[in-house]
């Protein structure tokens, strides 16, 4: 296979079933149905081979209205690596992203290649998972009520500094939220929906590791037996609880931002779970 008989073409649902394999190869958690539901909220490359029936690499661009986009299921297939099918497929997408503030989640074999992009680290992004244990049920955290959407989006805006109400618009109805209440008003929220061995938690938003816990128990509490997988920012309470309830440390990857912009440091809630490695 040549270099000149690989083409980069726009992503459609035909290549699905060909990212699914790549997923597999490379020993990643992704169903037909996760793909499906990041194409759905993406835009994305393929690199084909010269009959356009082998997908031998893709990425997803997931735009978050006009100002952020993450970058996503980046896979070169194993037979055609070494010929730099990564660093074509990243350019291609960075375009197609246009004047957007990109973000991503580096494993550490593809650092050197979204440092040498304009990509610089940010934090580090750790992978729990496991059958839960036990967990007792918050008593401040319930479903949301129809008309609480509006203030979910904008607490996720406020947190991530982004507007995902497309993202969480759609984990409404493929999945399940929660809010955390105080007083009248919703200080945090959670979603979790179906992906991979069995089902992932997140995004979180709260003001705190505790409030973060309560909205991981809503969940977990339904679930003891169950696999779950959660995957937070570098927080070693939080940590320590999700490894203490059986979901153990098994992976972390790098995030990173081109450009890097900086969190305001008086903004009142972070984002303490992704929504998925998919989604960023």
């Amino acid at each position: 296979m040549t270099q000149s008989s690989i083409s980069l073409i726009a992503f459609g649902p035909e290549h699905l079933a060909g990212a699914t394999r790549l997923s597999r190869q490379a020993n990643w958690p992704h169903r037909f149905e996760d793909w499906q539901l990041a194409l759905a909220l993406s835009t994305g490359i393929v690199a084909v081979d010269a009959n356009a029936t082998t997908v031998l690499g893709t990425v997803l661009m997931t735009p978050y209205k006009r100002d952020v986009a993450t970058i996503n299921m980046v896979l070169v297939d194993e037979a055609a690596r070494g010929r730099g099918l990564g660093r074509k497929l990243m350019e291609a997408v960075i375009a197609l992203a246009g004047s957007r503030a990109l973000r991503l989640i580096a494993t550490r074999e593809g650092l050197a290649l979204y440092r040498k992009l304009g990509f610089r680290e940010t934090g580090t992004i750790v992978q729990h998972q496991g059958q839960v244990r036990r967990v007792a049920p918050p008593t401040h955290v319930r479903p949301p009520e129809a008309r609480e959407i509006s203030e979910i989006i904008e607490l996720d805006r406020s947190a991530c500094g982004a507007d995902r109400e497309d993202l969480l618009r759609v984990l409404a109805k493929v999945g399940r939220l929660a809010v955390l209440v105080d007083g009248f008003r919703i200080a945090g929220f959670a979603a979790v929906r179906a992906f991979g061995r069995g089902e992932v938690i997140g995004p979180v938003v709260a003001a705190n590791a505790d409030d973060a816990t309560a909205l991981l128990a809503y969940f977990m509490a339904e679930r003891e037996g169950q696999f779950v997988r959660v995957d937070t920012a570098e927080t070693p309470r939080l940590g320590s609880w999700l490894t203490d309830k059986g979901l153990v440390r098994v992976d972390e990857g790098v995030a990173m931002q081109r450009p890097v912009i900086p969190r305001s440091s008086d903004a009142p809630l972070t984002t303490f779970a992704l929504a998925s490695q998919a989604f960023g």
